[in-house]
């Protein structure tokens, strides 16, 4: 689960969360479209669930009238092409994906060969040629360490987690891997996004947990089971575009687009040196652009070749991940996935306060006890949603298409998988004592992180 942070301000509905109302704010209790009772909760948006009534408040529904029609028709054409999939994953069908990857795998052959044509040539160059040969060979030497696959760099800093500094944490993971039949994670990081993911990388393919711990802290013992379940899935589920020679073609096109793509070179001044200045850059520029889309189109045509088979792999981890920690546990876990506006609400608000407290007079000073009520507060905020407002963002989530990022299949889809197949008690639970010694391995890390979503 790849992914977003614990979203900006920016993109926090203001509407998840409001102050009390005034005297003169007063809410209606009854739908103005159908009459039918309106819930007059007023910490959350008023609508109405008979007829949908203010799904969508109007300066947000005002927003999606401003997109263009060719937007709109490209949104509904892709929401489409996830129903038909969103079918053929829930009956079982999947050779229509089965051949887009080998597709897919065989166009990335000609994306390694660049490197390794590259390479031979220079090798042959260094090894025969004269001086001015061997430069040359040293020239193409540097071109194909540039085109070289990226297989990415085990993370290590602020975050990463050791077996000796966690291993309540590692041996949870270790147990939902067992059960799972995958091999245990290498490497655990946290992080300050409202997101999960896996990934395996570097020479040696370490696998790569990385846990946002807004999310982790919004979830029941229950669901974290089945958010590490789903993610340590992706190690045994079929996910192609995370294995070695699909991923690492993919990364490398992102890379070499990165490295061909025009950069702004404007430059101010008058004359004839400016004018001729401006006619270069203009020409390179041109150039340029046109090289950059070789990777970048062939980027786009692997990504549509893979995409199908990259969400029937999500599907794939939502059903081991329910399998592991129960139905239950999963859709509570997805459910939580439509809360990240709600947590923005929580730093928002607790940062507002901190922020009009009177300040320490040394600049250095150590961060007082303020930054420790984050984790609390969104606790206490996530857990007084009633049920009639998580029902208005699962219906506004399906009406919106929510997805976690492009690579995921839309929630309400997700949910609704779940649903349609059987309910499935826990295969691994966690016991009271070993969810305290893993909220204390993390205890240091929460610090952190509230402080960095505090400070903004």
């Amino acid at each position: 689960m790849p992914n977003p942070t614990a979203p900006p301000p920016s993109s926090a509905a203001p509407t998840t969360s409001a102050p009390a109302p005034t005297a003169s704010a007063v809410r209606p209790l009854s739908c103005p479209t159908c009459s039918g009772p309106i819930d007059p909760d007023p910490r959350f948006t008023a609508w109405c669930p008979a007829c949908e009534w203010n799904l969508v408040p109007a300066e947000e529904a005002a927003e999606d009238c401003a997109r263009s029609t060719k937007e709109l028709a490209r949104e509904r054409a892709a929401a489409e092409r996830t129903e038909r999939l969103f079918e053929e994953v829930a009956d079982g069908r999947t050779d229509t994906t089965r051949r887009d990857w080998l597709t897919a795998s065989a166009l990335a052959l000609p994306v390694h060969a660049v490197t390794v044509v590259v390479a031979g040539a220079a090798g042959l160059l260094l090894v025969t040629g004269n001086t001015t040969v061997r430069c040359l060979g040293a020239l193409l030497l540097a071109v194909a360490f540039l085109l070289r696959p990226r297989l990415g760099r085990v993370p290590s800093g602020a975050g990463v987690l050791s077996r000796s500094e966690a291993p309540a944490l590692y041996g949870l993971a270790d147990r939902v891997a067992a059960e799972l039949g995958a091999p245990p994670v290498g490497v655990i990081r946290v992080t300050e996004d409202f997101n999960a993911s896996m990934a395996v990388v570097g020479l040696r393919r370490t696998s790569v947990l990385t846990l946002g711990l807004p999310l982790w802290e919004a979830l029941d013992d229950g669901q974290r089971l089945a958010l590490l379940g789903h993610e340590l899935a992706h190690q045994v589920n079929g996910d192609n575009r995370r294995g070695l020679w699909l991923g690492s073609a993919m990364r490398a096109l992102a890379h070499w687009y990165e490295l061909a793509r025009p950069a702004d070179r404007s430059r101010g001044g008058y004359g004839v040196i400016a004018l001729l200045s401006l006619i270069g850059d203009f020409m390179g520029n041109a150039f340029l652009h046109l090289v950059s889309q070789l990777p970048y189109r062939a980027y786009l045509l692997l990504d549509r070749l893979t995409a199908r088979a990259g969400q029937q792999a999500e599907y794939r981890a939502d059903e081991l991940g329910a399998r592991v920690a129960s139905t239950a546990a999963a859709r509570g876990m997805l459910g939580a996935l439509l809360l990240g506006p709600a947590t923005a609400t929580v730093t928002m608000r607790l940062r507002a306060e901190i922020q009009s407290r009177p300040r320490s007079g040394r600049r250095d000073a150590a961060p007082g006890p303020d930054v420790t009520e984050l984790w609390p507060q969104l606790r206490e905020h996530l857990a007084a949603i009633p049920p009639l407002e998580r029902e208005r963002l699962l219906r506004r989530s399906r009406r919106d298409g929510h997805t976690v990022d492009a690579s995921h299949p839309p929630t309400h889809l997700r949910l609704a998988l779940l649903t349609r197949r059987a309910t499935l008690p826990a295969a691994v639970t966690c016991a009271p004592h070993e969810a305290a010694a893993v909220a204390a391995e993390l205890a240091p890390h929460r610090t952190r992180i509230a402080r960095a979503l505090l400070a903004g």
